[in-house]
């Protein structure tokens, strides 16, 4: 099968397109065909070596944590999916044709989503969605900031916190206030250099996404007692501040992640796709995730 394997930690010029053996599934398993797949930041976080200390890689390595896909066969004693069913899931190594995986980590594509559509929900969905309810962990009422609103994990906290009865602000850059407004978020507000804070009052908690020098000017306004809950890293800022600091890691989660492609396929929210890329142009599509900019980009074997 082919493959993008990461040869050493570096630049994109590291990743190549080749001839891979095709892994088996053992019990519990499940080869899945992939059909798509997307860039995350953590991705060419790996490839750098940015991340060595806390996920060390074996390298060689086939990297990608999103797939979406066709179940074509089982390990020995697997249960609860079939041959021919259309799966999504947030995993390992797919950047590939075929993968394996867990069967208990995979959940069925909802109808009303396409491959390309669901590869782009994994890894950001469940970040949110885990940010806001065992980092956060709001009460109905609570008045929560979401830093970062209009990424793929801001956009989830959002709408997680939402359903969670908090009072949301969108905290965006100023250039995206626009495309704030459309997130259903109580109040937008700027974040970025030259925002009006003033009138932000007392935060219950903040929910960041984006880190740097934002998530420092923000600090003051977390009252006492509150929540800094962050997938970016703890700022050193919040060292000795009287607020509780939940660093969060996203976990696979078959159940959660169905009831986001549910809520997905009945448009409540959505996860933009800006590109649509085949895995061999894995080097561009990397280059330009890392360029920054909106929305996901998707891979197609």
């Amino acid at each position: 099968m082919k493959a993008v394997l990461l040869q050493g930690y570096g630049g994109v010029d590291q990743l190549s397109y080749r001839d891979v053996p095709q892994p088996e599934p053992q019990k519990g398993e499940v080869l899945v065909k992939v059909a798509a797949t997307s860039i995350n930041p953590v991705d060419w976080k790996l490839r750098r070596g940015d991340l060595q200390a806390v996920m060390p890689l074996h390298i060689p390595a086939i990297l990608g944590r999103d797939v979406a896909g066709t179940v074509v066969a089982l390990g020995p004693g697997t249960q609860g999916l079939r041959q021919g069913d259309r799966v999504m899931g947030l995993v390992n190594q797919s950047y590939a044709e075929f993968l394996v995986a867990k069967a208990d980590i995979l959940t069925r594509i909802p109808e009303g989503l396409e491959f390309e559509d669901a590869a782009a929900l994994p890894l950001v969905t469940l970040t949110g969605a885990q940010l806001i309810e065992k980092g956060v962990r709001p009460q109905a009422g609570q008045t929560v900031l979401v830093t970062g609103a209009v990424g793929g994990v801001g956009r989830t906290a959002v709408f997680v916190a939402k359903k969670h009865g908090a009072t949301v602000i969108a905290g965006v850059r100023a250039s995206q206030m626009k495309a704030a407004e459309a997130l259903g978020a109580d109040r937008c507000i700027a974040i970025d250099e030259g925002g009006e804070l003033g009138s932000l009052g007392k935060l219950d908690a903040i929910a960041d996404t984006a880190g740097h020098d934002a998530i420092v000017r923000l600090l003051p306004y977390i009252r006492s007692g509150g929540v800094l809950a962050t997938v970016v890293g703890k700022p050193q800022q919040a060292d000795g501040k009287d607020f509780r600091v939940e660093e969060i890691w996203a976990q696979p989660d078959a159940d959660q992640l169905r009831s986001l492609a549910e809520a997905v396929a009945r448009k409540e929210f959505f996860i933009p796709i800006s590109r649509r890329m085949k895995l061999s142009q894995i080097r561009e599509a990397q280059t330009l995730g890392e360029s920054g900019g909106s929305g996901k980009i998707v891979l197609v074997p």
